[in-house]
């Protein structure tokens, strides 16, 4: 906001914010379901109130304009929700001043700066500008002291590699777009191997006195602090606002009347305001006034991120507060359509495994890993030991047992594991413990290369059923061992479910009539006969498949019988009978929750998650433990270069986010450890555009660093600061990289390439001059740093500015686009501009 008026940001100052302004920011995206509008205004820390009133009224009337659509945000500097962040992937840099002030957003090319900024943030990024003092600097940020045409890095002791990457992803973002390509990077990781850029430093900030201070903690609410959830009733009584609270976790949607409006707070840590359809266009306006009264009247910081959204508008991350979210025209369970009323056969969806490959987001939704044509080997604990069942009885589960079974398929032509840990509901802890232990001990025998997946006993997921063929029985109690300790019963009841043999299962249930259903089969087991009970709503594929499972449990004749035809014995068997379940069942129900990514920590004793909004695969760093929620099944991804604390504490972190979830989750949802470099379809499929290259040479962090060889001499680096010129002949173990790096590996580029901002090094392998030589090495050839990052002025005579590459030797060309001269022209003209303004040769 300019003098109270709404003014245009710049496209190339996306992502910088002078602290003394306020900004609104207008966020469109298309979804499966149409499109989602988010409108923020941001709030920096040294603006005036009056600007801070007139950017609310300004989104208020937006919303307006726009249909009453956007979920709208307060946004406050430092304090940036989760989506806020998600826009500016490079980070956030806040500036002193304001645009009042004579600042301006974009001075491209300008070179007569001097400033520290101090680097916070490992998933989401911000800079903000501190006092040119070693007394700004702790032992756990990143700082980048910012001389015009030199950007040093220099990373705190206790730095992570993610941070170390995100840092240089800002340097090399503030390089490109405000020094158009033209300042150089150098990267201080351990000062003692930097002397030549921590002279720099000194001649700065002058002598450093006394120790660095330790690394600042982040403060971030913890998922206690958010699980707890509480819905406010908000309203006038005269012409005095009334606060109610209604309700705490679990929330249900029918506490949300059309006609009112409703302040939801989960926990302090944000606060939603919802507005209902019926609701006076005046409580309306008044939305984000109440809610900032609201932050006021509990003693919550004035950062507190407030969202506000209307009635059939609601953000995913409101309605997942919330036990059940039913949409329009649906009457359960979120995202879960249907006509309403509607009575329907339960269908079992039926897709072509053979399209899994090729559609990796069918692998995900279908929660299948494969086609199921794989290899099966069965383990049952015993003793705390892995004791192998007999291959005839694969598929046969007791509850008084816990099993392993190992899943071996093949893809590309190598051999890929899923390791499934079955619980039994009657198993001791004991037994539990070790299943666990010794799936630890399976999965290294394969190269620590297995899928892991928690089972518990009655939510087997898909992919579980079908590799067992439609013969997978599930016994309510008892053991497969040889020796078991009780007789088996008589009298058994197994409900069946499933039309093929991907789907179907067969549960043990207490052998009583109001067990029964009549949308299925069942199977009574008596010492005589086993009866087939086929519901009237039960499909013939159904009563094929019972037929099936029918031979697993009992060796007796089969009796086929009819709903409403049974013999006497029969429900004498059942102890006589009863009511039960008729009713015809709901068609089937799709659902359509939102997945959310987080990154897990419990480091500090507190169990904290950062999520990703409008997650990718740059965003799983090789340190971290990621979550990915997908609602019937929760991913653990285990980055290679995670600590051993946080990666045994996986499965503990996801079952403390299943506790706390404020929606009050089944704590018996799959939970899937995955490794880096051995993820599943039915895991990248939720990941778009995903590249599984991108992890296939299985190099560490630093292996990659180390790979680089010995740090190449730079023969000269000038930096004026205040006249004072620093000539220096060698600058070892650190890098000052320039956008335009001669004879830099292909290898480092990559590290360094804006895409792929997750790898990082402190170390680059190439030498430069200062004022690379015009002259041509050959017939019409020249040095790449003559051509790369140059304006027309700047090349040399006779170079065409269109095709600065063709002028590049076949050596170098190839060494900067990965191809021949050849290969690149037969590429499609927008192809080609676009890797030329990748490499500085647009």
């Amino acid at each position: 906001l300019q003098n109270m008026k709404m003014v245009p940001v710049p496209e190339k100052a996306y992502g910088t914010f002078f602290e003394g302004d306020c900004y609104i920011i207008l966020h469109s995206k298309r979804t499966s379901r149409g499109t989602a509008v988010d409108l923020h205004y941001w709030i920096g820390k040294d603006s005036s109130q009056d600007e801070q009133g007139a950017a609310a009224l300004y989104v208020t009337q937006l919303d307006s304009a726009l249909g009453g659509n956007p979920v709208q945000h307060r946004e406050v500097q430092g304090h940036e929700s989760e989506t806020f962040q998600s826009y500016f992937r490079n980070g956030i840099i806040y500036k002193k001043g304001g645009v009042s002030s004579g600042f301006k957003h974009v001075e491209t090319n300008m070179y007569n700066i001097k400033r520290l900024l101090h680097v916070k943030g490992k998933k989401h990024v911000s800079a903000t500008e501190v006092a040119l003092s070693w007394d700004s600097f702790n032992k756990g940020d990143v700082f980048l002291l910012d001389l015009g045409k030199v950007l040093i890095q220099w990373n705190g002791p206790s730095c992570s590699i993610a941070e170390k990457s995100r840092g240089l992803a800002l340097a090399r973002s503030i390089r490109d777009s405000e020094r158009g390509g033209r300042a150089q990077i150098g990267i201080i990781d351990n000062e003692k191997d930097s002397p030549d850029l921590m002279q720099i430093m000194r001649m700065v900030l002058g002598e450093r006195r006394g120790e660095l201070r330790d690394a600042i903690p982040d403060t971030k609410a913890d998922e206690l602090q958010k699980a707890n959830v509480r819905l406010y009733h908000v309203y006038e009584k005269d012409n005095d606002l009334v606060v109610q609270e209604i309700a705490t976790r679990p929330l249900t949607q029918d506490l949300l009347q059309h006609e009112d409006c409703y302040i939801l707070d989960q926990g302090g840590f944000k606060i939603y305001v919802w507005r209902g359809k019926a609701s006076s266009p005046e409580e309306k306006k008044a939305a984000f006034t109440r809610a900032v009264g609201f932050i006021q009247a509990k003693g919550y910081p004035s950062s507190t991120n407030v969202e506000v959204m209307n009635d059939g508008a609601e953000s995913a991350m409101f309605k997942q507060l919330f036990q059940r979210w039913t949409e329009k025209n649906e009457t359960q369970g979120l995202g879960k359509v249907y006509t309403t009323g509607k009575i329907a056969k339960v269908e079992q969806v039926k897709f072509d495994t053979t399209q899994l490959h090729a559609r990796p987001e069918l692998a995900a939704e279908q929660r299948m890993v494969d086609d199921a044509s794989g290899e099966i080997e069965v383990w049952r604990i015993e003793d705390l030991q892995m004791q192998p069942v007999n291959p005839k009885t694969y598929g046969q589960f007791y509850g008084g047992d816990c099993y392993l079974v190992l899943y071996t398929y093949l893809r590309s032509g190598r051999p890929h594991y899923v390791l499934y840990m079955w619980q039994g509901r009657h198993a001791s802890v004991d037994e539990i413990t070790a299943c666990a232990l010794n799936a630890i001990e399976l999965d290294k025998k394969y190269g620590d290369e297995a899928v892991q997946v928690r089972v518990t006993m009655g939510k087997e997921p898909r992919h579980f059923l079908a590799i067992f063929k439609g013969r997978l029985v599930i016994y309510e109690g008892g053991t497969s061992r040889a020796q078991k300790s009780a007789p088996e019963p008589a009298i058994r009841l197994f409900q069946v479910r499933g039309t093929d043999e991907v789907n179907t299962k067969a549960t043990e249930v207490p052998a009583r009539a109001s067990s029964l259903n009549s949308n299925d089969v069942f199977l009574l087991t008596t010492s005589q006969v086993c009866y087939l009970w086929c519901g009237k709503g039960c499909s013939g594929d159904e009563r094929e498949m019972a037929k099936m499972v029918a031979d697993i449990v009992s060796r007796r004749d089969k009796h086929t019988i009819l709903e409403g035809q049974e013999p006497a014995e029969f429900w004498e068997a059942l102890g006589g009978k009863a009511p039960y379940a008729s009713e015809k069942r709901f068609q089937e129900q799709v659902t359509h929750y939102q997945p959310r990514l987080f990154e897990c920590s419990n480091q500090t004793g507190r169990f904290i998650m950062t999520e990703v909004v409008g997650f990718c695969q740059e965003d799983l760093d090789e340190d971290d433990v990621m979550l990915l929620d997908t609602w019937e099944e929760i991913f653990l991804w285990v980055g290679k270069a995670s600590n051993e604390y946080e990666r045994n504490e996986a499965i503990a972190s996801a079952k403390e986010y299943l506790k706390t979830h404020p929606a009050g989750r089944d704590l018996a949802t799959p939970i899937i450890l995955v490794k880096q470099g051995c993820e599943p379809l039915n895991f990248t499929g939720w990941f778009n555009a995903w590249d599984p290259y991108k992890w296939s040479d299985g190099k560490s962090y630093e292996e990659m660093k180390n790979s680089l060889g010995d740090v190449s001499a730079l023969s000269e680096i000038k930096v004026d600061l205040n006249n004072i010129s620093l000539n220096k002949r060698t600058l070892s173990v650190t890098s000052l990289a320039g956008s335009s790096s001669p004879n830099a590996s292909s290898e480092y580029k990559s590290h360094l390439n804006h895409r792929d901002s997750n790898s990082y090094s402190n170390s680059s392998n190439y030498s430069s001059n200062s004022s690379p030589s015009p002259m041509p090495n050959g017939e019409g050839v020249y040095s790449r740093e003559v051509l790369m990052n140059r304006t027309v002025d700047e090349l040399p005579e006779g170079v065409d500015p269109t095709r600065k590459e063709f002028y590049l030797s076949d050596a170098d060309f190839h060494d900067i686009f990965g191809k021949s001269k050849e290969e690149f022209y037969q590429m499609p003209k927008w192809k080609q501009q676009n890797e030329k303004k990748q490499c500085g040769l647009f």
